[in-house]
């Protein structure tokens, strides 16, 4: 077989949008993830009326996604040979909030269906999937902070034993403090990949 390279990366943090390493996007004028994220869709304009439903989280997930496959042709590769494996430390906490509070709200049991849908980390893969008719591998850990060895370790796994030849990696992770996805592209064409690549190129906006 072949090698794997980075071929692109995005990061998404504190109100703006790096592609590989460039900002694209910026917008101090709001101070909430919610707003942010539409005002990403608004100005990506992808033109998919299912990112209106999902919740943050998948929002969040899609839209790095949407950055990252820009100007990538999916269709070289077999959508079977396309593996997803993310990775965050808070699951999906605040969506489990929000269902909780559906249940709980005073004066009656309500537990909405469309927030409990969302309550699997994995819906992330989901979203991304549907969105691009992959049909690959996929895997989501949960650990304590961005682990590039546990994401290669796997991944190096899938591609020698074949089960897939391009991967959409990373993290996407949302709590009550702070938001942030990294995904990257590896594919038989880019830049040099292992794990201390994939370290460097995350910890170029560690601090921003």
């Amino acid at each position: 077989m072949g090698k794997l390279f980075i071929n692109k990366y995005c990061h998404i943090k504190n109100n703006k949008v790096f592609l590989d390493g460039k900002l694209v996007f910026s917008d101090d004028e709001v101070h909430d993830i919610k707003p942010f994220l539409k005002s990403v869709y608004r100005f990506l304009k992808p033109a998919y009326n299912k990112f209106f439903k999902m919740d943050e989280i998948s929002k969040l997930a899609y839209l790095c996604s949407e950055y990252l496959l820009q100007d990538v042709d999916l269709s070289a590769f077999n959508k079977d040979d396309i593996a997803i494996v993310l990775s965050n430390s808070d699951s999906t906490s605040i969506t489990d909030q929000n269902h909780q509070n559906s249940i709980s709200k005073e004066g009656g049991f309500f537990p909405s269906p469309s927030i409990f849908v969302y309550t699997l980390p994995n819906i992330m893969i989901g979203e991304i999937s549907i969105r691009h008719k992959l049909k690959g591998e996929n895997a989501f850990f949960i650990v304590e902070n961005f682990d590039a060895g546990l994401l290669t370790n796997h991944i190096n796994n899938l591609y020698l034993t074949r089960k897939a030849k391009v991967f959409i990696a990373g993290w996407v992770n949302i709590n009550n403090d702070s938001y942030e996805a990294f995904l990257f592209l590896l594919s038989p064409c880019g830049k040099k990949y292992n794990k201390g690549e994939i370290e460097k190129v995350y910890n170029q906006h560690k601090y921003i």
